[in-house]
């Protein structure tokens, strides 16, 4: 018998990811990429022995990673990975020159948070840490590692019951607040929200599962950058004959003459590759737009809600920067006015906070020794949608020169070091160029929004809701954006494939049976939902004025 064939398009995280998976079962895989290497947005830059991370930079939630090469039979270790723990986590620079070592060490933490808060404020971060932890837990239990396909799919019993304790409602900087009372902290841990492409004053309070990540967990480098992962992961695919088609991209989904079932996929050399399956790692957005036929829904995820973008440098130095950490955040003195600016004006703030990583000092191969290697990523808004006006194709080097200007300045108050004659080698990246290299529409670096709207069954699904046989793996799908919820999410992937697979006999009887069953139970759902809102709404409200188990909150304590 035949092995099922399977066609990835995309060679990113999510593509590699489920191209081991589904190699591994026994499957005939082929994966196709627009560009040169695997990695997309984890690809690597290489500069004149300098080696940069184009996009992630730091490993957090290391037990996604572990379980995935677990779910291979193998380890990390055992393909070549080295992780290095980051000591600290970060450092936060504030804009009066104060700095704070995000660290999992906890007598350091202890003493710089009551310098901050007083002697009862380490009693509020370990409360803090808690509620995040609850978020954590919860998220990878009722979330993370299972399927929303739709509306009724989240009214599970032990669903409804968690979501009043996962702050759906209330955003990070809000959660912040009631554990935190001085501005640098409420700052300091609430910037990661970036990580969604997100302002911490609309991300979910949910999202403070990245804190408790770092905090509890640490955060990690592996050696030789980010894209080490990946590679290992391919070889692991190509152990199982996966084959892949670099420097290629596909033009177009071929479907069936009803349009119901994929046939295969077309590739610009004209080439047509046939396949039982079809799964898009492609943005989404963009798969919908320009490989399928166009449909109302397919605009509609222009219109929709989508993160951030940013303008990125990549310095090589002819010198070191011993005062830099190998994570870095420096942030703007008009905090929230610089979120307002890049999420609600869609521009780029006139002070902006920024990211700054020197793989260099976590790792000596990343630049020639006595010198370092310096990523920094300044959050702007995204593009527009095209067609709402024209827009130009590139960024002015006036608006670089600016922003260049910006940060340097910065750093040399900062560090006391002025790095513009040290820069011997420069990259840059703009919302264009994320746009052009990796099809990312308006250029967004993470996808669609994390709001509540665009999560679990309100984001577009794995599945094709109408063309057998076709799925989705990325940061614009379920469960969403980030490396180890993308990792997370290719065994989602491949679980909805195997349940496909199996039932390809009979799947048209179940849908059809599945609708008439929406179509009876509408109004119950809907009831259900009203329900659910509410009992949520009066769940934040009863905790805020006395705190969980009727206790006196900890705003008064």
């Amino acid at each position: 018998m035949e092995p099922p064939t399977a066609i990835i398009v995309g060679a990113g995280v999510g593509g590699v990811a489920v191209a081991a998976r589904l190699a591994k079962k026994g499957y005939r895989v082929t994966v196709v990429e627009k560009n040169a290497e695997i990695g997309g947005r984890c690809s690597l830059l290489h500069d004149n022995g300098y080696r940069f991370d184009q996009g992630p930079s730091l490993l957090l939630m290391p037990s996604f990673f572990h379980q995935i090469f677990h779910d291979l039979d193998t380890t990390m270790s055992a393909e070549g990975i080295t992780l290095q723990k980051c000591s600290p986590n970060y450092r936060v620079w504030f804009p009066d020159h104060d700095t704070l070592d995000l660290t999992t060490d906890l007598p350091t933490m202890k003493s710089q948070i009551e310098a901050h808060e007083g002697p009862r404020g380490f009693d509020r971060f370990l409360r803090f840490l808690i509620e995040s932890g609850r978020h954590y837990n919860l998220s990878c239990e009722y979330v993370l590692h299972r399927n929303f396909p739709s509306l009724w799919s989240m009214l599970r019993l032990d669903l409804l019951l968690a979501l009043p304790y996962l702050h759906a409602f209330e955003s990070i900087y809000t959660r912040i607040s009631r554990y935190f009372h001085s501005e640098q902290l409420r700052q300091a841990f609430t910037f990661a929200s970036m990580y969604l492409g997100m302002s911490p004053f609309d991300a979910p309070g949910t999202y403070s599962l990245l804190q408790y990540s770092e905090l509890a967990e640490g955060i990690w480098y592996p050696f030789g950058g980010f894209r080490t992962i990946l590679d290992a992961l391919a070889k692991i695919s190509t152990r199982h004959n996966a084959t892949y088609i670099m420097n290629t991209p596909v033009t177009s989904i071929e479907l069936t003459p009803d349009q119901k079932s994929i046939t295969g996929a077309r590739l610009a050399t004209g080439t047509l590759l046939t396949a039982d399956i079809v799964i898009v790692n492609a943005d989404l957005t963009y798969a919908y737009n320009h490989l399928l036929p166009q449909t109302p829904y397919s605009k509609a995820l222009q219109r929709k809600p989508t993160s951030c973008s940013t303008i990125s440098f990549y310095w090589g130095l002819d010198t070191t920067v011993p005062e830099l950490q190998a994570h870095n955040v420096f942030l703007a003195k008009e905090y929230r006015a610089s979120f307002d600016t890049i999420f609600q004006g869609n521009r780029i703030p006139e002070e902006p906070s920024f990211y700054l990583h020197v793989p260099s000092r976590i790792d000596p191969s990343a630049s020639p020794p006595g010198t370092d290697a310096v990523v920094v990523l300044v959050p702007v808004g995204h593009l527009p949608n095209p067609s709402s006006s024209t827009v130009p194709s590139t960024i002015s080097s006036e608006t670089i020169n600016t922003i260049r200007a910006k940060i340097l300045t910065t750093l040399a108050r900062h560090t006391k070091t002025n790095l513009t004659p040290h820069i011997l080698s420069e990259k840059i990246e703009t919302p264009y160029t994320w746009n052009s290299k990796y099809n990312l529409d308006r250029g967004a670096i993470l996808g669609l929004s994390h709001s509540f709207l665009n999560v679990m069954c309100f984001r577009p699904g794995i599945r094709h809701r109408d063309i057998r046989g076709l799925f989705f793996v990325g940061a614009s799908t379920h469960p969403g954006t980030g490396v180890p919820v993308v990792i997370g999410g290719s065994g989602i992937t491949v679980q909805e494939v195997e349940e496909f697979m199996k039932g390809r006999k009979s799947t048209k009887g179940g849908r059809n049976r599945m609708r008439w069953m929406g179509m009876v139970f509408v109004v119950m759902v809907g009831c259900l939902v009203v329900g659910l809102v509410l009992m949520i709404r009066l769940g934040v409200e009863w905790e805020g004025l006395f705190g969980r188990n009727g206790r006196m909150g900890v705003d008064e304590l």
